[in-house]
């Protein structure tokens, strides 16, 4: 499955120095896919020779021409849409129309930094004296580091690769190793678009040992994850010494606040619809639901019989709304939660386990909660799976006190139809995004990221291109 792609140094599709590999898994079947590379500390030696020399070429090359390869590929990646969808729904299960949505996606980060590229504004400074001259000017901060996650293996290392080329830096991707197709597609459609060798390089195999052997290297200047909190934590720590540039977004536990003047069925569809898309695995996935309770019960049932009506199956046959968890350890820690609310009282309301008469695959039924403890550990932990834990609430400020009560501020949602109380609520609420009456939060043109444990920086937007970027100034006596 991986026959024409490999590790990409220097323009080249290769295997690893001494032969190594690692499989890759079909999480619908349990069976392999295929094998890929498992880079040595030479192949990431190669790689970051390789990042040096292509940052000099391409930080030197034009914005209009890095604009017009950032434009070629994102053509390139729309053009293999379904080549790039079918391997993706192969890596996560994820059903085709997820997948070619994530395509289109992917190619939208690179339509939009290739506009970008060419707006990285100065400024200039009035003097204190005639004869004074002061500006502020942009560069690339250099070779960039970029470890992305496996639940959107398209999206994820778009939104890092596009801002990093925008900006005139050259780029180490490591893709997830669960999920590395995708990505091997965007930077051969790169190389299709006539990127200069040494400016796009990829590598697989341990994510410790790579994270540990690319950070230590003064080559790389900006480190840049999607992940884990205790992933990026370490990585905090190994950049701490050589004072690298970070960027990281690291998950969230998005509440969804439905108040009383909401449409409890409206809110309930647009609801379910965000919370099992990609079977849950999304970082701004809405994860615990605060719902007023004189509307709860119209919520719930609407909650629960959208979920009954889903097709549960392999991404990649038709008809499929939703496939299985992308590895055991997901499914597994989605069955401790849901044994653990239901210990403190939680109601099944639908769902609960593995659907009956799949014997394969890491599958597990769309489950809805009702009245769960704020205790469960499913309102304390982000559960990353397609299990939905509804409560009931009574006052404005209990449930933002509520909502605000995790260590995690990456998206939050209110649904209400008083402009006071959407204002309020979205003020109050601690997150980098917040959607009102919306779940859909991410696109290339909005800035996406969290704050307290859910990370820094931001990907997306205006902003994304100044993680990659550093402010010089100049002051001139003429």
């Amino acid at each position: 499955m991986y026959d024409r792609y490999g590790l990409h140094i220097k323009g080249e599709w290769r295997a690893a120095k001494d032969g190594a590999t690692r499989p890759v898994t079909d999480p619908a079947r349990e069976s392999e896919l295929g094998h890929i590379p498992a880079a040595g500390p030479a192949d990431l030696d190669d790689a970051l020779v390789a990042a040096e020399t292509g940052f000099h070429v391409w930080r030197r090359t034009s914005p209009w021409e890095r604009s017009a390869v950032l434009h070629r590929a994102a053509a390139l990646i729309r053009e293999r849409t379904e080549d790039i969808a079918a391997l993706m729904s192969a890596e996560t299960g994820k059903p085709l129309a997820e997948a070619r949505g994530e395509t289109g996606a992917a190619a939208d980060q690179f339509e939009w930094y290739a506009e970008e590229a060419k707006r990285i504004y100065g400024q200039t400074i009035e003097g204190r004296s005639p004869d004074s001259r002061m500006m502020v000017k942009y560069e690339p901060v250099g070779v960039v580091a970029a470890f992305s996650a496996w639940n959107f293996p398209a999206l994820l290392p778009a939104r890092k690769m596009a801002a990093a080329l925008a900006a005139g830096c050259s780029v180490i991707l490591k893709p997830a190793g669960e999920t590395p197709g995708s990505a091997m597609a965007l930077v051969q459609a790169l190389a299709d678009a006539g990127l200069p060798d040494g400016v796009m390089n990829l590598v697989t195999g341990n994510s410790d040992m790579i994270a540990r052997h690319l950070i230590a290297s003064p080559i790389v200047r900006k480190v840049s994850l999607t992940g884990s909190v205790p992933v990026g934590r370490e990585m905090l720590r190994l950049c701490v010494d050589d004072f690298k540039k970070v960027s990281m977004e690291l998950g969230g536990h998005a509440p969804v606040l439905v108040f009383e003047d909401a449409d409890p069925v409206a809110a309930a569809t647009a609801a379910a619809t965000a919370k099992f898309r990609n079977c849950g695995q999304v970082c701004i996935s809405p994860s615990r639901f605060y719902v007023h309770e004189s509307i709860a019960e119209p919520f719930t049932e609407t909650f629960a019989n959208y979920a009954k009506g889903l097709k549960i199956g392999r991404g990649l046959d038709a008809g499929v709304q939703i496939g299985p968890m992308a590895n055991p350890r997901g499914l597994q820690n989605a069955l401790n939660l849901i044994e653990d609310a239901k210990s403190r009282g939680a109601r099944v309301v639908t769902g609960g386990g593995r659907p009956p008469g799949i014997n394969s695959g890491y599958f597990i039924e769309p489950t809805v909660l009702a009245d769960v403890p704020d205790e469960a550990r499913i309102m304390n932990d982000e559960p990353f799976a397609p299990v939905a834990p509804i409560t009931k609430f009574r006052s404005f400020d209990e449930v933002i006190k509520r909502a605000n009560s995790t260590p995690f501020g990456l998206a939050g949602y209110v649904f209400t139809n008083s402009l006071r109380t959407a204002t309020l609520a979205s003020e109050a609420l601690e997150v980098g995004m917040v959607g009102v009456n919306e779940m859909l939060l991410a696109s290339a043109e909005m800035p996406f990221g969290g704050i307290k444990h859910s990370g820094m920086g931001r990907e997306g937007g205006s902003l994304g291109i100044k993680e990659y970027l550093e402010p010089k100034f100049v002051k001139m006596k003429i």
